[in-house]
């Protein structure tokens, strides 16, 4: 578990270092007025090594940064406060990152739920939460990350179509599942990169579309359903306007039409309604039934 540390001030330490090296150079110059004692020159040389490895415990944190303390193998405790800190010179630390950094997975060629395979990438904001387990629990937390975001992005392509082409009833899609989608990439990779200490802030989608050897074929077949469901909603609104034409000639008696006639009528406006083109009118100066 990681354990919060607030070690002393750095003046402190640095003022501490300041008075073992003057002491040394007391002692030195003692030695070079022509003091010469063999315990005076140990005294010397031992405080100048001390003020010397006493530096060491001198550390500066930036803001947004943590050191993590390691006592002769074991884990002592994080320091997350910034400035300039004096620590126990024995300790050796790792410089953690606490900032949110980006991830932009690479273009990956998987296969979607139907097996289409698809190009699929996702942007991803994390940051480092616990500092124990980023140091401790894995060998490099930012490589565990990149792979771990693969590993979920592929599963995230497999598990959901990539449209409702293939699966009419699939309630999400990859096209089309939109935040949903995104909710469950974030959700899979907190559960993939908790042990590590990552915590994901927001993860979305940045491409999506069929692998090129499909793309072409896949492109029209979007376009010969869209083009089938306009043409539906033509007919209906055709057969719609006809059955309205019909019922008001009859109401109002405007005209008496046979089945035969009606059939024609029909027919004609049909075609009228539901042709691409503008139809040419021929204009008929006989009677209706020539």
């Amino acid at each position: 578990m990681e354990k919060i540390i607030k070690p002393v001030s750095g003046i402190i330490g640095f003022i501490t270092v300041l008075i073992v090296l003057a002491a040394s150079v007391f002692f030195f110059v003692q030695i070079k007025e022509g003091s010469i004692n063999p315990l005076t020159i140990v005294t010397a040389v031992l405080l100048l090594i001390i003020s010397l490895f006493l530096m060491k415990g001198l550390i500066i944190i930036q803001p947004n940064h943590s050191r993590v303390l390691n006592l002769f193998g074991k884990y002592a405790g994080t320091v997350k406060d910034n400035g300039w800190f004096f620590i126990n010179p024995f300790y050796t630390t790792e410089n953690i990152s606490l900032r949110s950094q980006n991830l932009e997975s690479a273009r990956l060629k998987v296969n979607d739920k139907m097996g289409n395979p698809i190009e699929i990438a996702a942007v991803i904001v994390w940051q480092v939460g616990e500092t124990y387990k980023a140091a401790y629990d894995v060998v490099n937390y930012k490589e565990y990350v990149v792979r771990q975001s693969e590993a979920a992005v592929r599963h995230l392509a497999n598990s959901f179509p990539y449209d409702n082409l293939e699966d009419p009833i699939a309630d999400i899609t990859l096209r089309g599942g939109g935040e949903k989608v995104n909710a469950i990439l974030e959700k899979e990779l907190l559960e993939r990169l908790t042990p590590a200490g990552i915590i994901i802030k927001e993860a979305r989608i940045s491409h999506l579309a069929y692998a090129a050897e499909i793309a072409g074929a896949m492109l029209q077949r979007q376009q010969a359903t869209a083009i089938v469901a306009a043409r539906t909603k033509i007919v209906e609104g055709a057969v719609g306007m006809v059955e309205m034409a019909l019922e008001m000639l009859s109401r109002k008696d405007i005209v008496h039409l046979d089945e035969e006639k009606k059939a024609a009528m029909v027919s004609n406006l049909m075609v009228v309604l539901c042709g691409e083109r503008g139809a040419q009118p021929i204009l008929n100066t006989g009677t209706l039934y020539q």
